[in-house]
């Protein structure tokens, strides 16, 4: 599924987007609110300014992707690979991070 397709889906009012391929994509300024993210491979994507509150990014592979000043409030990122990753203004708010594995500065 390209980025077209999933946020055509998404404002079609579809949330489940389980275990994607989106390797390096850039989803910079989108709105993925209470999406089921879990699983999906996101390393080295793009997700500066994005809005993943109540996301579920269980099990998600966040490996180098850029975070700057995503809005992660109450997203699931348990079990996550965050490795680094660029956190700088990014909302953790009630954030669940049990047994994510956090970059190194955090």
């Amino acid at each position: 599924m390209d980025i077209k397709e999933l946020m055509s889906r998404y404002k079609a009012g579809q949330r489940d987007f389980r275990n994607l391929n989106l390797i390096a994509a850039n989803l910079r300024n989108v709105n993925l609110m209470g999406a089921n993210l879990s699983g999906t491979n996101l390393s080295g994507a793009n997700l500066t300014r994005t809005n993943l509150s109540y996301a579920n990014l269980t099990g998600a592979n966040l490996t180098k992707a850029k975070l700057i000043d995503t809005n992660l409030t109450n997203a699931n990122l348990s079990n996550a690979s965050l490795s680094e990753v660029d956190l700088s203004q990014t909302n953790l708010s009630h954030t669940y991070l049990r047994g994510a594995s956090l970059p190194d500065d955090v």
